[in-house]
């Protein structure tokens, strides 16, 4: 993922802002008591995790599947799942596991969420074949998608099918540089109980907004293959550490790199910190060859 790559990562300032006044006000009202979590990778393809996989790996998926509980499933962004497709990805994973997929870009980069209703259809119907496995699906907007197209957003929003739950990627700079813009679109998510996504990424720090509008964390991080991603892994656990005690309800927390193939390790010493600071218990993913953290 080479969205808000740098070339020179020490030169970042990644203090996480402080918190939106808006997320104590959703957490305040929250009823959830057990934390949901959610830990992943966006992709299982052997090329990209080098040194993931033991040698004579038969099956990507199966494998991905006992080292993590869930995938930002990515594949659908690219092209339109079938429902025997996705029928296929359930059936190799545990009853535990959980999908994220994203939206196809035809509705959000080719016809730019105009016109839309019947992709979006098939879509929904293809991603509820995941049943009790699918965690949220997610739409990720072009960067030159700008307020200016807020009557768009606004349509999509309130013709999502309300069964399926749904998260909302903004990355154009100008839905967070006005606070009035950023205010209101907020609020339409929070009326329609859309989840907010939060973007760390070096090179887009206007996007760490840390608001949220639901009790749900759904962040996607991507560390910039450098010395500083662990102590920034650190530093999400403090915030979260924060929001799970003022009442959220899920964490989907998925780990990106500049290059992919680190990701398993960042994510394993996420998993790690957690486990210790939370008393939780989820699994830590294995590398099948020891590498570097570097």
């Amino acid at each position: 993922m080479k969205f808000g790559q740098v070339e020179d990562p020490s030169q970042i300032d990644f203090t996480l802002p402080p918190d939106h006044p808006g997320t104590a006000e959703i957490l305040k009202n929250s009823k959830g008591k057990n934390l949901e979590i959610s830990v992943g990778c966006a992709k299982w393809n052997k090329t990209d995790l080098k040194g993931f996989y033991p040698r004579g790996t038969k099956d990507e998926l199966t494998y991905y599947a006992t080292q993590f509980n869930s995938i930002e499933l990515n594949a659908t962004f690219y092209g339109m799942p079938s429902p025997e497709q996705v029928l296929i990805w359930k059936e190799k994973t545990p009853s535990d596991f959980k999908f994220f997929p994203k939206i196809t870009n035809t509705v959000s980069h080719f016809r730019r969420l105009q016109n839309v209703t019947d992709p979006v259809t098939q879509f929904a119907s293809a991603v509820m074949n995941f049943e009790e496995k699918l965690g949220m699906v997610f739409l990720q907007l072009h960067d030159n998608f700008k307020p200016k197209d807020s009557d768009r957003l606004e349509k999509f929003v309130k013709e999502w099918p309300r069964e399926i739950p749904l998260a909302i990627e903004l990355r154009n700079n100008e839905w967070f540089s006005d606070e009035e813009i950023f205010e209101n679109t907020m609020q339409l998510f929070e009326k329609h109980n859309i989840t907010n996504i939060i973007v760390d990424t070096a090179g887009r720090r206007d996007m760490l907004h840390m608001r949220l509008t639901t009790p749900v964390a759904f962040v996607r991080y991507v560390g910039a293959n450098h010395e500083s991603d662990y102590q920034r892994l650190e530093d999400w656990l403090e915030r979260l550490s924060i929001w799970k005690e003022q009442g959220l309800e899920h964490l989907y927390f998925f780990v990106h790199q500049n290059v992919e193939k680190a990701s398993p390790l960042l994510s394993a010493h996420f998993v790690a910190e957690m486990n210790t600071r939370w008393g939780t218990a989820i699994h830590v993913p294995e590398m099948a060859e020891i590498k570097t953290k570097f």
